[in-house]
């Protein structure tokens, strides 16, 4: 492949114009931007130099063919025409994925089979066999992308991200991307820096991502060199000549730009330097430095953050041969410092950062300081950023704070709560008065909680508002385990952020000696306005979740990674009802999130259960819960889809008919998965026809919303009976939030329903 070819390059969020001007400085063509994605154009020795040395793009795609298909027939069709004996040999192994938005399909598992139908069946026709299909490491993976009815197919070059670089061995918890660490550096200057041999300190380096990915650009190495697996290896039109050419120029590259690096660290006793208070963490950097063929141009040490130190060039006229060094006027640190959900990491990444502004004011003056953060935390440091971007890693939404280390950087530093002793804080009279309000809480809730077996309730919901928080218990009773779930609200922007913080300190103190819970299982969570339709979206990866109990039953919680935990408290009564009417039903649960409606059905009896949601995470989630519970036969059936999607195609073909609908849509939801933007305000009316289509004689539709302003379109009245249920769904732990959700219930019939009923 000598032509020009169409490629795509696709990146983390926040970093396109990075990729873009990488791409074109690798000489390609026709660069243009689009958000994640770099389009351009170039020859194979160009696509396999985008695989081999850009930094920060996660994947390198080969379009093999763009066409328009209305539905999933015409899509396996035209890819089935595609000349895929040129491209995969049926004794190879391939992969397919399908992203994107196109009305014809429910979810991109179908797409995605779909085009193995049609590779497969095309292989097929032609030479007689088919080539195996493997998750891992394929021969050649596949990737077909819609954007409406427009689709494009492409070769995965890269066929794994690229962010594996080949050096990294087990990793740590949440570790630093290799891409996003190589963006960061970029972002800040790095490459400028290293072109002047100035140093580079990490105080707080883990593995030694930071550190590594700065080594690997100053010496020239491309970042992919190690790597011993890409998509194009198995792929029948692979150049292995010019990839060979290629990997030989790159590595005389290296080389030439290792012995300059030796060059710098003779001058500066290792130029670029990582430490850490963990040994553990040191030993693994230290290995990742070898694997990657840096180490002997890095350094690494354990040391405490409070004791980090620039480092710099040899005093040649101190005569020591060991060499003695004094601070260079100019360096880069950079860093990805700790940070927390537990109560407990909170107050030590607040205290870590606070530690690292002291070590930045007095020691560091004339560097330049790159630090990964989150706004509020990077208040502690007592420096203003020249520079903020905003940055994802992986999930996780975060600030890029650029910091200019010298007088003028420095903030009026006035004392922080979050300084005061634990001690002296829980007995200001801030904290008391707070404590005195969750201890009169606990005395009123206590007698219905026995009574009616609540383990898991809110607490306390802005009683005071001064102290905006959203306080929710969790517990297993039967592991005698409880946690807090402290959800803040924001703060309106005419409070001095000093104020917030103390406030907040002062409940967080109050809480352990208030509660008896556990510091390390209390979470805080700022409730911001976020994007909408991005309520339920993840903030962190640690995948841990805690068994709670609610009515007899068991549910997976997750305090950590999602806005919301799993569970909505405020359905509890709403959830009993629809056990109350599944006895012998057949139970539909549409917008399911992670179907504890769905369970409620189950042990309330129903005969069959259909569960439906877009994310297949939940969906999984879901079925943990079902199962917790004892639910697992055949009559209990999972679907991936977009709710009104599926109800659209549900209607018309007379899908077989339940007699408890439970139709819950978030308020708003513009998922990339999903066609189109659902607004339940604007769009309620339509979903509550197709349910109620579906809804057989006699059968019960519950329709619920957290929508604040909602108000139901009063046509339906005139098609359904319609009972207003919200006040008789509201539980006594959210009295003081009679619209946190409105809840109604609708059967077939014209005869109106008094509301409250």
């Amino acid at each position: 492949m000598t032509d020009s070819l169409t490629l795509l390059a696709s990146t983390a969020r926040g970093c396109g114009d990075l990729l873009a001007r990488e791409l074109a400085a690798l000489g390609a063509d026709d660069v243009r931007e689009r958000g994640t994605r770099v389009a351009f154009r170039g020859d194979l020795a160009l696509a396999y130099r985008a695989c081999l040395e850009t930094r920060v793009a996660s994947r390198i795609f080969l379009e093999l063919a763009s066409f328009e298909a209305g539905d999933a027939n015409a899509f396996y069709a035209a890819a089935r025409r595609i000349d895929w004996p040129a491209h995969v040999s049926p004794d190879a192994t391939i992969a397919c994925e399908f992203s994107g938005q196109h009305p014809g399909f429910t979810n991109t598992q179908f797409g995605a089979l779909r085009l193995k139908d049609a590779v497969v069946d095309s292989l097929r026709d032609a030479t007689g066999r088919r080539p195996d299909v493997a998750r891992e490491r394929p021969d050649v993976r596949l990737h077909a992308h819609a954007i409406s009815n427009r689709i494009t197919v492409s070769i995965d070059l890269s066929g794994e991200g690229l962010h594996r670089r080949g050096y990294r061995g087990a990793s740590g918890e949440a570790p630093l991307r290799e891409t996003l660490a190589a963006a960061i550096l970029q972002r800040v200057g790095w490459p400028d820096f290293a072109v002047r041999g100035a140093p580079l300190l990490d105080p707080m380096c883990g593995s030694g991502t930071l550190v590594i990915e700065a080594a690997l650009m100053a010496a020239d190495i491309a970042p992919g060199l190690q790597r011993d697996y890409y998509g194009f290896m198995g792929w029948r039109q692979h150049d292995a000549a010019i990839w060979h050419r290629l990997c030989d120029a790159a590595r005389r590259r290296a080389a030439a730009g290792l012995a300059r690096c030796r060059e710098h660290a003779a001058e500066l006793g290792a130029a670029l330097r990582g430490r850490d208070h963990d040994a553990r963490a040191i030993a693994q950097a230290q290995g990742h430095a070898e694997r990657a063929g840096v180490a002997e141009i890095v350094a690494f040490e354990v040391g405490e953050l409070g004791d980090a130190r620039p480092h710099g060039l040899r005093d040649n006229a101190s005569g020591d041969a060991d060499g003695v060094h004094s601070a260079a006027p100019t360096g880069l640190l950079v860093t990805n410092p700790p940070y927390g959900e537990r109560l407990g990491e909170i107050a030590a990444a607040r205290t870590v950062h606070a530690e690292l502004g002291v070590v930045l004011r007095e020691h560091f003056s004339g560097w330049r300081t790159a630090l990964i953060t989150s706004s509020e935390l990077g208040l502690e440091l007592g420096l203003r950023a020249s520079r903020t971007y905003t940055l994802f890693n992986g999930p996780i939404e975060c600030r890029l704070l650029r910091i200019d280390v010298g007088a003028a950087a420095v903030r009026d530093l006035r004392p922080s709560p979050d300084r005061v002793p634990k001690a002296e804080l829980a007995t200001s009279s801030g904290a008391v008065m707070f404590a005195n309000r969750i201890a009169k809480n606990l005395k009123r809730l206590k007698a219905w909680r026995v009574r009616e077996k609540i383990f898991c309730y809110r607490l306390y919901d802005s009683d005071m508002p001064e102290y905006a928080l959203a306080i929710d218990e969790y517990a297993n009773p039967e592991k005698q385990q409880r946690w807090l779930y402290v959800q803040e609200y924001a703060a309106p922007a005419d409070i001095p952020e000093e104020d917030v913080r103390r406030r907040r300190s002062e409940a967080l103190a109050a809480l352990p000696g208030a509660t008896g819970v556990a510091t390390d299982n209390i979470f805080l969570r700022t409730r911001r306005r976020t994007t909408r339709g991005d309520q339920y979206g993840k903030h962190n990866e640690t995948n841990q979740f805690d068994v709670v109990e609610e009515s007899d039953l068991k549910f997976w919680v997750n305090f950590n990674d999602y806005q919301d935990t799993g569970i909505f408290l405020d359905h509890r009564i709403a959830r009993d009802r629809l056990r109350q009417h599944s006895t012998q039903r057949r139970f539909l649960n549409l917008f399911a999130y992670t179907g504890s409606a769905t369970v409620y059905a189950a042990e309330g009896g129903a005969r069959e259960t259909t569960t439906v949601d877009l994310s297949n995470t939940y969906l999984e989630w879901a079925q943990r819960n079902m199962r917790l519970n004892g639910f697992t036969g055949r009559e209990h059936q999972y679907i991936q889809a977009d709710c009104r999607e599926w109800l659209r195609f549900a209607v018309p073909r007379g899908a077989a008919q339940y007699d408890v609908i439970f139709l819950d849509p978030p308020t708003f939801s513009n998922s990339k998965r999903m066609q189109g933007v659902l607004d339940t305000e604007r769009d309620h009316a339509v979903l509550i026809d197709q349910c109620m289509a579906l809804l057989a004689p006699e059968g019960l539709l519950v329709f619920s919303t957290n929508a604040q302003r909602f108000k139901l379109d009063a046509t339906l009245a005139d098609r359904y009976r319609v009972s207003d249920v919200s006040r008789a769904t509201l539980p006594p732990d959210f009295g003081r939030n009679a619209k946190i959700h409105q809840c109604f219930e609708f059967r077939t019939g014209h005869a109106i329903t008094a509301p409250g009923s």
